[in-house]
Formats: structure tokens, sequence, C-alpha cells
């Protein structure tokens, strides 16, 4: 059989079914960026391959995925991040004018070729770690201009580097200081203008929302997903990070592909997200960066069986995290995931929160072929350490 590329001698974690799928002995062939046997080297079929890799007993994973970023966005907000240590909550900050608000006028104020240029260190540094898939956010912009000029620079990133770029829109992120308080009004010009817009331009894979005290309530984010559903796009869900409003049970009403933090969603609303079939993804850096202690119920999570996916949260003010490694060893360490749900988190279950995967993930025949190749001796190495990178090499579309 014709390829044109082989990796043998490699020992694989395919992340296929439900486990690591773990391979000893075996080779992955690709023909024309996409994976045509990745398995047992004694059960493959005979190739011909122009090139033959030998990987010299080195791990392959899927590349990974960072299924929740808001990675594209100017400034930064290291002065609110001294005033937290000073005793300052989140609450307090974003009421107060800063927060999202004062990365919106960063951002406003920024071109098209500034959040570009800004962003690229930080992608580079997700990609160094073996990142494959990227979801970017806008929400920094707060209205149209703004928010197109977010979109279009994400979409510019995967033009720029090798990397698969999902973007997703959140006008429905913090309310503008034009908008005078009125929440209701701002909502409208999401749903009215907006939106439809965006959806026209083609600029959005997927809608978000920011269901909570200091953003939206669910009756306004349920009109937002009631346009997003009109335009044909799927929902994501910012849920219960600060408070429980009800957010998951409004994000598995709407079949979202994924409700975000989590950390006081109570049971009714992880049942609701089990039905639906919706992601929960832990995002453990602002977990950590803002000090929070209410931790995500993972054990009930697991219960009724929710599928667990891990991100950066990469983003100026709450988790300024550009490390997926880190990510997993925080969602280990704090919210006590094992080995396999850390790993999973970040390459299967981060596919199946951005509805990518039926192309990328796992390691399987007609799948992108998406590589991570690590220095390892065990899988567990990846999430163990801190502040260490043993990326040997990364393949993106088979190169």
């Amino acid at each position: 059989m014709q390829c044109d590329r082989l990796w043998k001698n490699a020992r694989l974690a395919t992340l296929e079914g439900e486990g690591l799928g773990l391979v000893e002995g075996g080779l992955i062939a690709a023909r024309e960026g996409r994976i045509v046997y990745a398995g047992s080297a004694a059960g493959a079929p005979s190739f011909e391959a122009a090139e033959a890799v030998d990987c010299e007993g080195r791990w392959i994973t899927p590349g990974l995925v960072d299924c929740h970023t808001h990675i594209v966005y100017g400034g930064n907000r290291a002065h609110e991040f001294e005033l937290r240590l000073a005793g300052a909550s989140y609450e307090e900050i974003a009421r107060a004018g800063g927060g999202i608000v004062s990365t919106m006028r960063a951002t406003r104020q920024a071109s098209e070729e500034d959040l570009v240029r800004s962003a690229l260190p930080r992608v580079d540094a997700l990609l160094r770690e073996g990142v494959t898939t990227l979801e970017i956010k806008s929400g920094y912009g707060l209205d149209l201009a703004a928010e197109e000029k977010s979109l279009r620079a994400a979409r510019r990133i995967g033009e720029l580097r090798p990397v698969a770029v999902t973007t997703t829109f959140l006008g429905a992120h913090a309310l503008p200081p034009e908008a005078n308080g009125d929440k209701d009004a701002y909502i409208a010009k999401v749903c009215d203008e907006m939106l439809p817009a965006v959806a026209r331009a083609g600029l959005a894979d997927a809608v978000d929302g920011f269901c909570e005290g200091i953003a939206f309530t669910p009756e306004q984010i349920g009109r937002v997903f009631e346009v997003a559903k009109a335009h044909g796009l799927r929902v994501k869900l910012h849920a219960e990070q600060l408070s429980n409003l009800g957010g998951a049970k409004l994000a598995a009403r709407y079949g979202a592909l994924s409700a975000d933090h989590l950390e006081h969603v109570d049971e009714a609303g992880v049942e609701a997200l089990a039905q639906a079939g919706t992601v929960a993804v832990l995002l453990p850096g602002a977990f950590y960066f803002v000090r929070e202690s209410h931790k995500p119920p993972v054990e009930l999570l697991r219960r009724h069986g929710v599928k667990l996916a891990i991100a950066s949260d990469s983003n100026p003010g709450t988790s300024p995290l550009t490390s997926l490694l880190l990510a997993m060893n925080m969602a280990a360490t704090l919210f006590r995931l094992t080995v396999d749900e850390c790993l999973a988190g970040v390459t299967r279950e981060a596919a199946r929160a951005l509805g990518r995967l039926d192309t990328v993930g796992t390691l399987e025949p007609g799948k992108w072929c998406d590589l991570a190749i690590w220095d390892i001796e065990r899988p567990a190495e990846l999430v163990y350490r801190m502040g260490f990178n043993p990326l040997h090499v990364r393949v993106w579309r088979g190169r």
C-alpha cells in the first residue's frame, strides 16, 4: 500500500475508544495529510512510503487540542493582577471598570495586525507543546467592528501558523460602557446586528456566552442561542463559574458542544449535561489564577458519565496561561483528575468539545495526521512534570 510517510518503532496512545488505546511496537502511516493506519506494526499491511521515520521507541499521541482560549486581545492586565494580590476580587475589579472592559478598550484601539502580532507568541508557546488544533474566541471587542476584527485576526493565525483554528463569537461576554447598564438593549444588538453579520461573513464556527451575575442571565443568553441556532451555528457556554444560575441546564437545552468552568454546577445541571452529551470543559488555570476555592464537582460529573475536557482558557485577566501541559498538571493536582482523564481531556474530549472529533483528537484512519511525538518513558510524564516540555516533534497534517 502506498503512503507518503511512515512513523515506525513507536509506542502509541491512540485515544481510540474510552481509554488511552496504548499500543507497543506501533506504526502510523499517512497519505495526503490523513492517517491511513495507526496500530501495531505486526498487524499492519505492507506499506511503500516516500519517507520512513524511526521514532526510536518514543511515544506518539494525537496532536493536542486547546478547546477554550481567548488568545487574541489587546494589552494585558498585569496591573489588575497586582490589585488582586492586594485583596481586590475579580467582581470588584470588573465593577470598577476593569476586567473584560479594560481589555475591550485595548482591543478596540489595536489594529488587526496588532492583534495578530501580539497573539502569535502566545500561540507559538502552545504549538511548541504539541497543540495542533486551537479554539479562539472573540469577546473583547463588544461592538461589531471590533468583534469582526478579532475574528479575522483569529482566522489569520490559522493562515500564518500550521494549526487548525476554530473561531467562536463571544459577543455576549460583558457589557460595554456605551450600553449604560442596559443589558437587554445590548443583547438585542448582539442578536439583531452583531451575530447575523458575523454569520454572514463566515467568521465564526460557534457562538458562546458568559452566563453569570456580572455578565448575562440565562434568559438573555437564551435569546443569543436562538439566533445562533437560526444561523446554523453550534453553541458553547461559560457556565457556573462564580455562581449557579442554571447555565449548565441552559447549555444542555440548546445541545451545546460544551459548558465550561462549572465550579458551581449542581446535580440537576450535571444530569442535563449528561443527557445532552455536552462536554464539561474544566479550566484549572482560571481556578488557580483567581484563587478560587470551590472546585468543580468532578466525581459528580464522572458518576453521570459527562465527558471531561481540559483547556488553557488563555486570556489576559483570569488565566494568562499558554501551556496545555501545565493545565493538565493543574487538573490533576487541583481537581484530582487521573492521568487518563487528563490526556483524553486535551485530545479526544477537547476535540469533541469543538465538534471536531470526526477529524482530530484520536489516532484513527481517516482523521488528519496531527501528531505529538514525545521523549518520555510513560504517558504519565506529560501530566506529572511542571515547566518541562518533552515534545520531540510536532506533526500537523502529516508534515
